[in-house]
């Protein structure tokens, strides 16, 4: 890696990056020393500016950060550092330096999965309700979907919240292996639900339509 030390005399910015819940923990300085040592512990280890010398992440409260990555920037003075934090990042003990909560998002748990059951699309273990779901095909995929779907209207209606989160789940997970046999992502609806959020989304639509008509 490329790493351009010389532009703030010896150091450059790292910016530390839970590798899971993509929150921004806190902000550091390597020089080429720290980023190697990094590299090579497979712990993060800043150099300190205040004290003049190497600093391991946790090497006195234990609240390490285990290195999952590093990532250049465009202008190769930049790192972008993920890691998988144990404990607080803060001296303060905040999960971050800005006091923030480190959460995971659970949406981000729909991204998880796909990446799942795409794997089980590859592997097609035996015994796994996914590759029977997968050797079925897409009118037995789309016809789960529906039954799920289903089942989570009649939850709605007359049902209790459990039970209409419990079939609102199992309609997801169906929808999900259908959209994978079909070679789109869950990000690809939520592109779609994000485009049609723009206040200029009917308008649009109209447009196209009367092209359209016109052509």
């Amino acid at each position: 890696m490329n790493i351009d030390f010389d532009k703030m005399d010896g150091l450059v910015p790292a910016i530390i990056q839970d590798a899971d819940t993509k929150n921004v923990l806190m902000l550091g300085f390597m020089n080429r020393e720290a980023y190697e040592q990094t590299v090579s512990s497979k712990l993060v280890t800043f150099w300190s500016r205040s004290r003049n010398c190497l600093w391991t992440k946790g090497e006195t409260s234990g609240n390490v950060l285990h290195l999952v990555s590093i990532e250049n920037d465009c202008d190769n003075d930049t790192l972008l550092v993920k890691v998988h934090p144990e404990g607080p990042t803060c001296h303060t003990g905040t999960d971050t330096c800005w006091g923030e909560a480190n959460d995971h998002d659970p949406l981000l748990f729909l991204s998880h999965l796909q990446d799942f059951i795409e794997r089980r699309k590859e592997e097609m273990p035996e015994g796994s309700y996914t590759t029977k779901l997968f050797r079925d095909g897409i009118s037995r995929q789309a016809q789960k979907l529906g039954e799920e779907a289903l089942e989570a209207v009649i939850e709605a209606v007359s049902g209790t919240r459990e039970k209409l989160i419990y079939e609102a789940s199992d309609m997801i997970y169906h929808l999900i292996v259908l959209l994978t046999s079909k070679g789109l992502r869950i990000e690809d609806v939520a592109r779609e639900l994000a485009k049609r959020h723009d206040p200029r989304w009917d308008k649009q639509r109209r447009v196209a339509k009367s092209k359209g008509e016109m052509e």
